[in-house]
């Protein structure tokens, strides 16, 4: 700190800051937060999908999400069982291919799956697909097998 003589000629008390250090800390906890969030999203529905050993991918269509605790989603949006007909007309209306992509979770009923699919043809869909991860021959027979 420096103190100027009498009459004020040449001088004063210089307190200023120098934020710039203070600055790149904001920006380097900025882009910190930005990565380790973009880590941590999920998606919306976690959904133990069934092996199969011979999958092709399918990122065309519409993907209708069946959860273990029977939530509905329609493209990642959530979605009540009531609307999933109007919902999937929408969808539907705004893809080239009119397919809809059926993931639904291993402990997914056949019964659920067969009504959400043909809520799907009257929506309009064309073909449909279900969704599977793609597996060992092994695992596919440990998973028919009940395990």
């Amino acid at each position: 700190m420096a103190v100027s003589g009498p009459k004020g000629g040449g001088g004063g008390v210089f307190a200023d800051i120098n934020i710039t250090p203070l600055t790149d800390i904001f920006l380097v906890l900025l882009i910190i937060f930005m990565v380790t969030t973009s880590v941590t999203i999920e998606s919306a529905a976690h959904v133990d999908l069934p092996n199969a050993t011979n999958t092709s991918p399918e990122n065309k269509g519409v993907i209708v999400t069946c959860t273990a605790q029977h939530e509905l989603f329609v493209n990642s949006k959530d979605v009540p069982e009531k609307e999933l007909l109007i919902d999937l007309k929408e969808a539907l209306g705004k893809v080239d291919v009119k397919t809809v992509v059926f993931q639904g979770d291993r402990k997914v009923l056949l019964g659920d799956m067969v009504r959400i699919l043909n809520i799907a043809k009257q929506a309009g869909a064309d073909q449909i697909a279900i969704a599977a991860k793609r597996g060992t021959e092994a695992q596919v027979a440990r998973q028919a097998g009940g395990g």
